[in-house]
């Protein structure tokens, strides 16, 4: 599965055995020898991850219930020039293998790991073709996606925010929810007398909505008395400069403009399935994948 940003923009569906495309701009950019290309490699990889999976069972001496084999890559372009790459690998939502580039080893979570440490690094040629691959073939597609998909990826959609309480036990618990925002990177914390209440606040995963846009929250549990001293400060690649909201019972949300403006950086990474690359506001990094075309048994 491929992520632009967190969405979902090529996908391979495992009833139909085929690649297929999520959004508009990689339809318009992309002809059928990519599709049947990608599908192939997918496919074969497919048939790896069931070899790996028979290996796993055996070497953890499992049962051959429900198990999970992942595979995260990818890689980053940043403004400067500088590119990032990066190869892991996870077992039963345990890391397991993850490779460095630099060195060209591979760090094992634990002894079935060291196996295949041992195997890769002895052999070498796997090591070698995906540093090559993390460091030229990915990053020349990268830009091509840019490219292809400026006008979608690079657009902002500012955060709708709400701030609602309740009161329980003596004890007054604020929330302050943000959604309908894009890009997914924002920061969301809640404030004390201007001061970040960040081990007292409880946060929840940004998530994606169904339109595209992703959604998030913050919690943070106060004396009812004090309620007024308390503040969600939310910043996002859209809006020039910090927010502050604050809980009024009546209207539930006053929206109040910091009066310091700060550089709103959103750092990007390239998350791994298929193909993945990040844009930000400020300081721009990019990250790109796409699955080598082979890859050793484990």
């Amino acid at each position: 599965m491929g992520y632009v940003d967190g969405e979902v923009f090529v996908y391979y569906d495992s009833e139909t055995r085929r690649t297929e495309p999520r959004v508009d701009w990689i339809v318009a950019n992309m002809d059928q020898q990519y599709w049947d290309r990608e599908t192939e490699i997918s496919r074969r990889n497919e048939r790896n991850f069931h070899v790996d999976l028979d290996t796993l069972w055996e070497r953890y001496n499992q049962s051959r219930g429900s198990h999970t084999l992942q595979r995260m890559y990818g890689c980053d372009l940043l403004e400067d020039g500088s590119i990032r790459g990066f190869d892991q690998r996870g077992y039963d939502g345990k890391d397991f293998l993850t490779f460095d580039k630099d060195t060209l080893t591979y760090t094992a979570a634990d002894a079935a790991a060291q196996i295949t440490k041992r195997k890769w690094e002895e052999d070498g040629s796997d090591s070698a073709q995906t540093k090559y691959y993390l460091e030229n073939t990915c990053i020349e597609w990268l830009r091509k996606y840019v490219s292809y998909g400026k006008d979608v990826l690079e657009r902002t959609e500012r955060p709708k925010v709400r701030v609602s309480g309740m009161e329980a036990n003596k004890i007054l618990t604020l929330s302050c929810r943000a959604h309908g925002f894009y890009p997914r990177p924002i920061s969301i914390s809640w404030l004390k007398d201007g001061v970040v209440q960040e081990e007292e606040t409880q946060r929840g995963s940004t998530v994606p909505n169904s339109d595209g846009t992703y959604h998030v929250w913050a919690t943070i549990d106060v004396l009812p008395g004090d309620s007024d001293k308390y503040q969600c400060r939310v910043e996002h690649a859209s809006l020039p400069q910090p927010g502050l909201f604050s809980w009024e019972p009546q209207s539930n949300l006053i929206p109040i403009v910091a009066g310091v403006s700060v550089a709103v950086v959103a750092v990007i990474a390239a998350l791994a399935g298929f193909a993945v690359w990040k844009s930000k506001q400020g300081k721009k990094e990019k990250g790109y994948n796409v699955a080598p075309g082979s890859n050793p048994s484990i």
